[in-house]
């Protein structure tokens, strides 16, 4: 979950119109890659429990 804006990664959907492929791993997610709401990056995410 982006701590920024709240927008949660869902490894299962990914997040393909931002370059991510369905299935990809958040340990997998390029460091430069950025929320795709807010532009926070990578780091600026945590771990949560849906």
């Amino acid at each position: 979950m982006c701590l920024i804006c709240g927008w949660i990664y869902d490894e299962v959907a990914g997040a393909p119109d931002h370059g991510i492929a369905a299935g990809t791993l958040w340990a997998d997610v390029p460091m430069n890659w950025t929320c795709p709401e807010c532009g926070a990056r990578k780091e600026d995410f945590e771990m949560v429990q849906i």
